[in-house]
């Protein structure tokens, strides 16, 4: 592979202009095809498997009309002091806003308060509930903006109105994180490769293989149902290692003009050697995202699937685009060492101060490393160990309105209706009761509504609503704790336990939906896939990092330390924002289940980059030890060619990951602190310590293969071992011609 890749680089850098304009050719081209496309709304989301969808999926059939899918809102009233919502102006003013609701053309129904049991038994409280046609990310803007105008006309008559519900959610913004993160990378590139120039050509690569993707999946999301979230998603993870990539290749192209070697020849070399790398790194984040699709839902697989061609892009423009465009600035990307004059390249230095000869912070750390291996890998273990400890009191769940910042009118809604009328009411049931089989559907109806009356936790349960035809009901079902709660998951179960008895007895089925029961299901089934998921990913990896390194230990060295840096990081997210620590100062108002996505999410993307860190890192000290060097020494040579460009990459990542923090959004902040912690982890504590530490005790041992398994594997040269028997082929041919001339 390294033969091939240096001649692709050659290639690349010598025929500039066709490379070039190809990757042009292909932005316009997507740019051309996301501006022709339909808009696009968002997908569409569907668990299948669960009982919470086969619910939906009834009542789309037999109340056809219903919208079960649609968005919802409630418009909550609370009367000034001293007044009641049954007063004859605050009761005006609330059919007035009824009124004005029921015009909209996205609007299905909405149930007056004062005929559908919606005013609080102390009589200071109502709601309004809204039934909208599409779902809440569907909604048309015209359409929040008339629910916000409505509230805002209820207020002038002196009332508190504020709205919860789905039909306020907003499509996350992440324009803002990106720029930060995106000037953050700028200031580490200029630092790490000491050139405007050269740290300017990573960002411009990088953002010309984000265009691609995510013009591309604007093109097909019309098509394919893809949302905007998953643009986002593929955005984020392309930025990430399209930086990475291209900040690997530049550096050891400056480190091979540094050695002596001409453009041409030092821009083949940097791709057939860290090309190499790159390609394999990129296969494990590959790898990583597909492997999503285990989970089964759908939303989550095309989200991974769009992420990953967006990585493939990245990996393709490093080989190519990379040496191209090294190849237009010439000599204005100076060797590793240099800086332009700029930033201070170019003064005369006094005699016995040059820099060139003293050891690097990378090969000082090392060798520390190498000579106290012990110590640093029991620290490294035990300080993540320790941070690893609360993930043993993680709760999953999904966030609701209860879990916004209290600046919002959705949670001072949640917390209007849970001081009036429970906090069970901000997460009620929609038990469904399909009869269809059984003699009697309405004495199955009265049975189902008692039994469940009968179960503890229940503050209240309606009388059942058939459909048209008398065979289907739905009973509303309100819990007695708040939806996230431990008790309401138990409440669900329980209720599912007396369908079950139900459906022996009389044939009929009883299935439980309705946001909270659906927010159950999804965190159990992403509960369920975390450990297949984790086998197929860590499994596949393993694979191939053994055909990469050609040994056993090294791979599975890798695949423990990512281990031990995702549950540590997992126990910093459950310390923050589910025990509450540090709450302050990360902006965590309230504390509750971390979401059910986490891990898994977790897992897919902090895999991938930890990878790309393990392979950019190790290929290096492989490659010193496959050309003689001693295993020790090569961990030494190893991190003072690499240690910097891989510190530089995962402060970019951190700096990225951190921008989410600030979000007002909970489960954004959640993502992009756990995403930044564990990339904090994985790149300083384990590549940095344990790593080379483990490496140092294991001394050649590290590098061991089975014979009969080194003669089956395929060799794909990563280190460009025959890189360097092209450099003595090539050598040797000089010398006959010299003799040839003699």
């Amino acid at each position: 592979m390294a033969t091939f890749l240096y001649r692709l680089g050659r290639f690349s850098f010598r025929k500039r202009h066709v490379v070039a304009l190809f990757w042009v050719a292909l932005l316009a081209l997507a740019g051309a095809g996301a501006a022709g496309a339909p808009a696009a709304g968002n997908s569409s989301f569907s668990i299948p498997g669960t009982e919470a969808q086969k619910a939906f999926d009834l009542l789309d059939e037999r109340f056809p009309g219903a919208s079960a899918d649609g968005a919802t809102a409630r418009v909550v009233f609370k009367a000034p002091d001293g007044q009641k919502m049954t007063d004859p102006d605050n009761k005006a003013a609330v059919q007035d806003t009824v009124d004005e609701l029921s015009g909209g053309t996205e609007v299905a129904q909405v149930t007056d308060p004062y005929q559908g049991g919606g005013v609080s038994q102390d009589g200071t409280t109502a709601y309004a509930s809204v039934t909208y046609k599409v779902p809440g990310m569907e909604l048309e803007e015209s359409s929040r903006e008339a629910l916000k105008a409505a509230a805002e006309d209820a207020r002038d008559s002196g009332l508190t109105v504020e709205i919860g519900g789905d039909a306020l959610q907003a499509i996350p913004e992440t324009g803002s994180a990106e720029i930060i993160g995106i000037g953050i990378a700028a200031v580490v590139l200029v630092i790490t490769l000491g050139s405007l120039l050269a740290a300017g050509l990573p960002l411009l690569t990088a953002i010309v293989g984000v265009g691609i993707g995510v013009a591309t999946i604007t093109a097909l999301a019309s098509t394919l149902d893809l949302g905007s979230t998953t643009s986002i998603l593929a955005s984020m993870i392309g930025l990430a290692v399209g930086i990475d990539y291209a900040l690997f290749v530049v550096s050891r192209y400056r480190a091979e003009l540094a050695e002596g070697r001409e453009r041409e020849e030092a821009a083949g070399r940097a791709v057939g050697t860290a090309g190499s790398a790159v390609v394999f790194a990129g296969l494990t984040v590959v790898i990583a995202l597909v492997g999503l699709s285990v989970v089964n839902i759908p939303m989550l697989t095309k989200m991974g699937i769009a992420a990953a061609g967006t990585v493939a892009v990245a990996v393709l423009i490093a080989l190519t685009l990379i040496p191209a465009v090294l190849g237009y600035a010439g000599r204005r990307v100076r060797p590793a060492g240099e800086k332009s004059k700029l930033l201070g390249g170019g003064r005369a230095k006094d005699k016995g101060t040059d820099k060139a000869d003293r050891p690097n912070m990378g090969t000082r750390w090392a060798s520390f490393v190498v000579r106290r291996p012990l110590a640093v890998l029991l620290l490294g273990i035990v300080g993540l160990g320790a941070a690893a400890v609360p993930a043993g009191s993680l709760e999953l769940g999904l966030p609701d309105d209860g879990s916004q910042p209290t600046s919002t009118t959705q949670r001072r809604a949640y917390d209007l209706l849970s001081d009036g009328f429970g906090p069970g009411f901000n997460g009620p049931l929609v038990v469904v009761v399909d009869a269809q089989g059984s003699d009697d559907p309405q004495a199955v109806f009265q049975q189902a509504g008692d039994e469940i009356k009968a179960l503890d936790n229940v503050v209240n349960v309606a009388p059942a609503a058939p459909n048209k035809a008398g065979d289907t009901a739905t009973i509303a079902v309100i819990p007695d704790a708040k939806p996230s709660s431990v008790a309401t998951e138990d409440l669900v179960h329980d209720i599912r336990a007396v369908g079950a008895d139900i459906k022996d007895g009389t044939g009929a089925e009883v299935l439980v939906t309705g946001a909270t029961a659906m927010n159950i299901d999804v965190s159990q089934k992403l509960n369920d896939a975390l450990v297949p998921y984790l086998v197929l990913v860590v499994g596949l990896a393993f694979l191939l990092l053994i055909v990469v390194f050609r040994s056993i230990l090294v791979p599975l060295k890798a695949a423990l330390g990512f281990l031990l840096s995702v549950l540590a990081a997992l126990g910093a997210v459950v310390a923050v924002y589910q025990w509450g620590w540090l709450s302050g100062l990360m902006g965590v108002e309230e504390t509750g289940p971390i979401m059910s996505m986490m891990p898994i999410f977790m897992v897919g993307v902090v895999f991938g980059l930890a990878m790309d860190y393990e392979v950019f890192l190790v290929t290096r000290i492989r490659e010193a030890h496959v050309h003689g060097e001693k295993p020790s020494q090569a961990v030494v040579t190893g991190f003072r060619y690499s240690a910097r460009v891989v510190t530089a990459a995962a402060v970019i990542m951190i700096a990225v990951f951190s921008g989410f923090i600030g979000s007002s959004d909970s489960m954004v902040k959640m993502i992009g602190f756990g995403l930044a912690i564990a990339v904090l982890f994985d790149a300083f504590v384990v590549r940095m310590a344990i790593v080379p530490a483990v490496l140092a005790l294991l001394g050649a041992k590290a590098w061991w293969l089975p014979k009969w398994l080194d003669r089956a594997l395929p060799n794909v040269d990563v280190e460009g071992e025959s890189l360097a028997a092209h450099d003595s082929a090539a050598g040797k041919d000089d010398e006959d011609k010299e003799l040839v001339r003699a």
